[in-house]
C-alpha cells in the first residue's frame, strides 16, 4: 500500500523550530509507517511557509495530481489542521480521496477515514480547528482596535511620506515634501490628472522610481492619516505620528466637489470578455470604455477596450492603448469557431498535450501513459463559448464565457487565449447556471441550442480541484484607425 506524506508549516519563521518543523512532521510518521506491516512511503509532500487557510500549495496540488493518476493509496499527515484548516477544504478534500479510494490518517489523532468513529473524530477535530482560528481572528481585531484608540499604527503597507521605526510612523522628508506637493496641486487644480502631470514635470516619483499612478494619488488625498490621526472602523482617533499636512488644509481638500470622470465612471457592460482582456506589453487589464459620435444627425456609441495603463499613468505608458471591442469579440469567436471546426487540428493539438509536455498548459504535466485531454471534450468546450456569444442575456453570455475563458492575453501581433480545460470549471457551472440557463433556453430556437450544449456539458462532468489553461494562439489583429480620445 503506497502512502503519501504530507507535511505542512504555516510560516517561514515556524519552520527553523526544531519541534514544529515539517522534517520532523516526516520523521514521526515514517516512524508510524515502520510499525504497518503493509505500508511503503511513496513521497513525501512538504509545504513551508504556507497557510491551512488555502489549498493553493504547490505540495499539496501535486499531491492531489498523484491521487488523481492512482499513484497513492493512502494520506498521511502528522495532525489534521496540516492538511487543511478549513472544514469546507477538508470535506472536499475528502471527497477526492474517497472518489479515488484513498484513505486518509492522522498520526496524532490516531483515526481512519474509513471507519464511522474516525469520520466522527474527524468532524470534531475540525470543528475545534475552526474555533481556534476564528478566536484568534478575534483577539487579532480587540488588539488592533485597542492600538487606535491609544493613535498607534496598526501596520500594514507604510504609507508615502512615513517609515518604520521600531513600529511607529516616523516622517520621511523627501516623500513628506511630495504628499504636500499633491495636496497644494490639488487644491489649486482640483484635477487628479494635472497632479499627475505636475509630479512627472519636476520628477517626483514614488519609492520605485516611478510616477505615482492616479489611483494612488486619489487615496493619499483621502487619507486622514496624513493630519496626525487614525481610522479605525468608522472611528477617529488622535495619533501618536507627526502630521505632514493641517487639518485645514485636508478639510479643504476634502469639501472640493468630485471630479466629473467620476460621473461618467458608471458604464454599461456590453461587451463579450469585461476582465478578461489583459495588454500583453504592459500587463494591464483592458477595461471597457466609449465614445460618443455623431453620425448622420444621431449619436453613435462606440465601445473600446483600453489599456489601464493609460488611466493610471499618461498615453506614453503603453502603445497598445486600445482596440474596437465589436472587432476583437468577433475576431476571438469567429477564430474559436473555425478551430472548433477543424477536426485535423484539434487531433493535433491534443496529441501534442497529452504526449509532448510544451509550455502550452498550466498545471500538472500529463505523461505518456495517462491520456488527459480529449480532443471532443475541447470541441465541445469551444462551442459553448461560440453558441454562448449567440445568446440575448449579456449577464448569461458573459457567465458561461468566463467559465471556459481564463484569460485573453492582446497585443498588435497576437491574441493568445488561454481556454480552462477543467472538470471544475464545468461541473461548477452546473448548479450555479441551471436557474439562468433554464430562463435563456425559452428565448429563442438559436437561444435553445447554445443554453443546452452549455447545460449539458457542465452537468456530466465530476469535480476535481486540480484547474488547466490550454493556450491558443489566434495570431494578430491591427488596432481600429479612427481616433479615440483616452
Amino acid at each position: 500500500m503506497k502512502a503519501a506524506i504530507y507535511t505542512r508549516i504555516s510560516t517561514d519563521n515556524q519552520a527553523e523550530v526544531e519541534f514544529n518543523s515539517c522534517e520532523t512532521q516526516a520523521t514521526k510518521i515514517r516512524s508510524f509507517i515502520s510499525s504497518q506491516n503493509d505500508l511503503e512511503v511513496f513521497k513525501v509532500y512538504s509545504d513551508q511557509g504556507y497557510s491551512g487557510a488555502s489549498i493553493e500549495r504547490p505540495s499539496l496540488q501535486d499531491m492531489l495530481v498523484d491521487i488523481q493518476n492512482g499513484k497513492v493509496n493512502l494520506v498521511i499527515s502528522y495532525k489534521i489542521d496540516r492538511l487543511t484548516r478549513s472544514p469546507k477544504d477538508f470535506y472536499q478534500l475528502i471527497e477526492l480521496f474517497e472518489k479515488h479510494n484513498v484513505s486518509f490518517i492522522s498520526v496524532t489523532e490516531r483515526f481512519d477515514t474509513s471507519t464511522p468513529s474516525g469520520r466522527l473524530l474527524r468532524n470534531i477535530m475540525l470543528t475545534f480547528a475552526q474555533f481556534e482560528r476564528e478566536l484568534i481572528s478575534e483577539r487579532i481585531r480587540d488588539k488592533m482596535a485597542e492600538r487606535a484608540k491609544k493613535g498607534m499604527w496598526n501596520s500594514g503597507n507604510t504609507p508615502l511620506g512615513y517609515r518604520r521605526d521600531n513600529k511607529k510612523l516616523v516622517i520621511e522628508s523627501k516623500e513628506a515634501e511630495i504628499v504636500r506637493t499633491i495636496y497644494d496641486e490639488y487644491l489649486a487644480s482640483h484635477s487628479v490628472a494635472r497632479v499627475y502631470d505636475k509630479l512627472k514635470s519636476i520628477k517626483m516619483f514614488g519609492r520605485k522610481g516611478l510616477p505615482l499612478i492616479k489611483t494612488n494619488i486619489t487615496k493619499i488625498l483621502h487619507n486622514i492619516l496624513y493630519t496626525g490621526k487614525i481610522e479605525y472602523k468608522g472611528k477617529i482617533y488622535k495619533a501618536i505620528h507627526e502630521p505632514i499636512i493641517s487639518d485645514i488644509l485636508f478639510e479643504a481638500v476634502q469639501s472640493l466637489p468630485k471630479e466629473e470622470y467620476q460621473k461618467r465612471s458608471k458604464l454599461f457592460m456590453y461587451t463579450l470578455f469585461p476582465g478578461l482582456i489583459h495588454c500583453k506589453e504592459c500587463g494591464s487589464i483592458m477595461s471597457s470604455v466609449f465614445t460618443n459620435k455623431i453620425r448622420k444627425g444621431k449619436r453613435v456609441r462606440y465601445f473600446y477596450y483600453r489599456c489601464n495603463g493609460l488611466a493610471k499613468r499618461d498615453l506614453s505608458y503603453c502603445s497598445t492603448r486600445y482596440v474596437s471591442c465589436d472587432r476583437l469579440d468577433a475576431f476571438i469567436i469567429d477564430n474559436l469557431d473555425k478551430i472548433a471546426k477543424n477536426q485535423q487540428y484539434l487531433d493535433s493539438l491534443i496529441f501534442t498535450l497529452n504526449y509532448s509536455p510544451q509550455d502550452m498548459t498550466e498545471g500538472f504535466k500529463p505523461n505518456g501513459d495517462t491520456s488527459t485531454y480529449s480532443s471532443e471534450k475541447l470541441r465541445e468546450i469551444l462551442e459553448s463559448i461560440v453558441d454562448a456569444s449567440k445568446l440575448r442575456g449579456k449577464s448569461e453570455k458573459r457567465e458561461i464565457v468566463k467559465r471556459h475563458i481564463g484569460k485573453v492575453i492582446y497585443s498588435k501581433e497576437t491574441i493568445e487565449v488561454k481556454i480552462l480545460y477543467s472538470e471544475s470549471a464545468e461541473a461548477a457551472s452546473a448548479a450555479s447556471t441551471s436557474s439562468a440557463t433554464s430562463a435563456e433556453i425559452k428565448s429563442s430556437d438559436n437561444n435553445n441550442e447554445a443554453a443546452f450544449r452549455h447545460a449539458s456539458t457542465a452537468q456530466s462532468r465530476p469535480t476535481t480541484l486540480v484547474r488547466n489553461e490550454i493556450k491558443l494562439d489566434l495570431g494578430g489583429l491591427e488596432p481600429p484607425t479612427p481616433s479615440m480620445p483616452c
